[in-house]
């Protein structure tokens, strides 16, 4: 293992690590001799966790020489830290910081609530795909070949809108398999649909709209983007159809600058937008100087039937296209794209340049020859057989056990809802129950629109894709279970 680079004495401070940084200079300036000083500084080091347990520390001739302080002073602090318990030292191996318990926080820790999932032993959240179907050996093979083909060029600073060899990859794959007409030059690669729907937003906010219209139920923290951005939500229902774009031409008040919607699987209650629903969007766009934003989160899922095309395709003008592949690969990869109009293409741009000046670009590289190879169409086909199996697996056993509740929602996705008859016991409850029998999922009522009217029955929301094989069986018998005595 290598040791942590230091400085030269120089410098009144020496980097120590990383990005530790010991200060001898204003503890000798208070009077503290050389081997005091040092002894100080470990030992503030490793108290607040800059320097964890197990972490190696440079040879007592390496130190003295960076600090330019003699060996034996090294050897008697770090002698005297090993006695206090702070450092361990064996022959052979060196000196290490000892292991201790990690320091309490003095104050309230303040926890970012977007990036915490609750827990327990089956997690049955909807929109996370089985992690353990990521393609591992297909992905190296692509890096491998990307990195061996990619032009010097290609690791200094970039485009905004994404690396060229993706953007082309993606510009052909989406009009193969999603009917979306666009070309490179107005496809934009962003850290996830959130990002792009956050870069959308302001650039929407920029050219005068105060309102965004959103599905009645929806993903709150799209929601909260819109917000963020300074929009106002304009909430339309929802029916077997999808949504009501037909009352888009009747909202009143601040202007509505577009409308966000999930045509080919709404999420989360799985209805398809009927086709005149889809064009009383795209009328409404145009005669209101607006835009359809088209979050397509799980196009490659379909099941019963060929899949939907992208609605993108009836007026590329007006409908802004959102893809990802947090369902089909993984949502760590941070990889989504937005197929742009024209007129959006520069202020969106400039926005992604501000936010982050530039995607990853080796994952890019990466996608762009996953999907030329022909490996992403075949990993795509492999996550669909399985997760239809899930799918199925989830109907019969609740067809079997929990025959009073209607499965709805599952034509496409990675989820499904289950409505509850009435007199049943109140969403809140249900899911408190499930969570105290290990499940983790959500009613239907989180992802309602505030102020918006519920016109739906109790519900629980129950994604199937998550649990590893051999845990499945035992996530269903523990949902049946809760679901009998509903």
């Amino acid at each position: 293992m290598s040791r942590p680079r230091t400085t030269r004495a120089a410098a009144p401070w020496t980097a120590f690590g990383g990005d530790l940084h010991l200060d001898l200079g204003e503890r000798r300036a208070a009077g503290a001799g050389l081997r005091a000083a040092l002894e100080d500084a470990l030992r503030e080091a490793v108290q607040d966790g800059r320097l964890a347990p197990g972490t190696r520390l440079p040879s007592s001739r390496a130190l003295g020489e960076d600090l330019g302080i003699a060996r034996n002073t090294v050897v008697e602090a770090y002698g005297q830290l090993t006695a206090e318990g702070w450092l361990s030292s064996r022959q052979g191996s060196g000196t290490t910081v000892a292991e201790r318990p990690a320091p309490r926080p003095a104050g309230r820790t303040v926890e970012v609530a977007a990036g915490r999932r609750p827990t327990g032993r089956h997690d049955l959240l909807a929109g996370r795909p089985d992690l353990s179907l990521f393609p591992r050996t297909a992905w190296l093979a692509s890096a491998r070949r990307a990195l061996a083909v990619a032009p010097h060029e290609a690791f200094d600073y970039g485009s905004p809108l994404g690396r060229i060899e993706l953007r082309r990859a993606l510009a052909d794959y989406l009009a193969r398999v999603r009917g979306v007409r666009t070309d490179p030059d107005r496809l934009l690669i962003c850290a996830g649909f959130g990002q792009g729907l956050g870069l959308l937003a302001t650039a929407l906010r920029e050219r005068g709209a105060g309102r965004v219209a959103v599905e009645t139920y929806g993903l709150p923290p799209q929601r909260d983007v819109l917000r963020a951005a300074g929009l106002g939500l304009a909430p339309l229902p929802l029916d077997c159809a999808g949504a009501r774009t037909d009352l888009l031409a009747g909202l009143t008040g601040e202007r509505v600058g577009a409308v966000l919607l999930t045509p080919a699987h709404q999420f989360p209650t799985g209805a398809a937008l009927a086709a005149e629903r889809r064009s009383a969007a795209v009328r409404w766009a145009r005669e209101h100087d607006g835009y359809v934003i088209e979050d397509d989160y799980d196009g490659e899922f379909r099941y019963d039937r060929q899949p939907l095309g992208a609605m993108q395709a009836l007026d590329p003008d007006r409908v802004v296209y959102g893809g990802t592949a947090a369902k089909s690969l993984a949502p760590g990869l941070r990889l989504a794209w937005l197929a742009l109009p024209d007129e959006l293409v520069e202020p969106v741009g400039r926005l992604k340049d501000l936010a982050d000046t530039m995607s990853p670009v080796i994952d890019q590289l990466t996608f762009a020859e996953l999907i030329t190879s022909g490996r992403y169409d075949r990993h795509v086909r492999r996550c669909r057989l399985h997760y239809r199996r899930r799918r199925d697996l989830l109907v019969a056993a609740l067809a079997e056990r929990a025959p009073h509740v209607r499965v709805t929602g599952i034509a496409a996705g990675l989820h499904a809802v289950l409505e509850l008859p009435p007199g049943s016991r109140p969403e809140a409850e249900l899911v408190s129950r499930a969570r105290a029998a290990g499940l983790v999922l959500t009613g239907l009522g989180w992802y309602l629109t505030e102020h918006a009217a519920a016109d739906a029955p109790p519900a629980l929301v129950v994604g199937y894709a998550t649990p590893p094989d051999h845990a499945f069986p035992a996530a269903l018998d523990a949902l049946c279970a809760v679901l009998r005595t509903a």
